[in-house]
């Protein structure tokens, strides 16, 4: 059973360790591996029903080109833990999986209907991309040296899938229906606002902020904190203020407000129990001063 809202199980490890197992599975005798588990929408009428889900864990082939199964392995496992770990801290596991539930089926049924082979995990990439970069739009990734915003990163990545689909790639359209469909959900999921029951008092669960996947998902919020106050947006800020108050751990000494600074290079405040209430108040100061802050005129001379 899942728990509330918000509530991490950590299902991102399940799908990495079956997207590995398939793999070994799969680098034994390739063309019977993608025979047995590829999606086939004739061998899914007579019964095979596990190819509904199977399909994405074939590694040959994935995406646009035909790229070696040991680097399409690699290339899953990144873009999965890279854009899937904070999605997953951020939303929960229980609206996580239906998103990534949502991506593959719906991929599948529109691959269905264009009556069309599917092999390859590369389509919950794009919609796991397409997540990330709403929740995350100034994350700064490297591609191998260029930095690029994840955002036009998304951007790019949409621009691709439309092309393809415009010139004749079904495959491509199967991607955007599957896309479209998880991606309609993660925004209806985000317009309801979390109710938190009144007879609820449990406190909220103690997070441990010493491992490198807490550091980055600290250092993502703090990103998502300076654009929301940069932008003076008051819903993103109320967001951002609730999803730290829910994180917050009873009974840390927090710094004083001159010293929350998580863009420091010792990187203290990122790995400090505190981070959340700092980051709850910090919200708060600035938005107080943002909202005071008398707006410039301009007179003509």
């Amino acid at each position: 059973m899942f728990r509330t809202r918000g509530e991490n199980l950590h299902s991102i490890y399940i799908l990495l360790f079956l997207t590995i197992a398939f793999f070994f599975l799969e680098v034994q005798d390739p063309p019977r591996f993608i025979a047995l588990f590829k999606f086939d929408p004739a061998a899914v009428m007579s019964g095979q029903l596990w190819r509904l889900f199977t399909y994405q864990f074939v590694q040959s082939g994935s995406g646009m080109f035909h790229i070696p199964a040991a680097f399409a392995l690699f290339l899953n496992l990144f873009m999965l833990y890279f854009l899937g770990a904070p999605v997953e801290e951020e939303w929960g596991t229980r609206h996580f999986v239906t998103f990534y539930a949502l991506s593959l089926v719906g991929t599948a049924l529109a691959a269905w209907l264009l009556v069309i082979p599917l092999i390859g995990t590369f389509f919950v990439s794009y919609a796991l991309l397409f997540v990330f970069a709403t929740l995350y739009p100034d994350v700064v990734l490297y591609l191998i040296v260029i930095p690029i915003r994840v955002r036009w990163l998304a951007y790019f990545a949409l621009g691709l899938l439309i092309v393809g689909a415009l010139a004749g790639g079904v495959g491509n359209i199967a991607v955007l229906a599957g896309c479209t469909m998880s991606y309609a959900y993660f925004l209806l999921q985000r317009g309801i606002p979390r109710i938190t029951s009144p007879r609820s008092t449990t406190p909220p669960p103690i997070r441990d902020t010493s491992n490198g996947q807490a550091v980055a998902r600290n250092r993502i919020r703090f990103v998502a904190i300076k654009n929301a106050l940069t932008s003076r947006n008051d819903r993103e800020i109320d967001r951002l203020i609730g999803e730290s108050e829910r994180e917050i751990v009873p009974g840390v000494n927090v710094c004083p407000p001159i010293d929350y600074k998580p863009e420091g290079a010792d990187g203290y405040c990122l790995r400090c129990e505190g981070f959340a209430e700092c980051s709850a108040r910090h919200l708060r100061l600035n938005r107080t001063k943002a909202a005071v802050e008398p707006v410039p005129t301009i007179t003509e001379t």
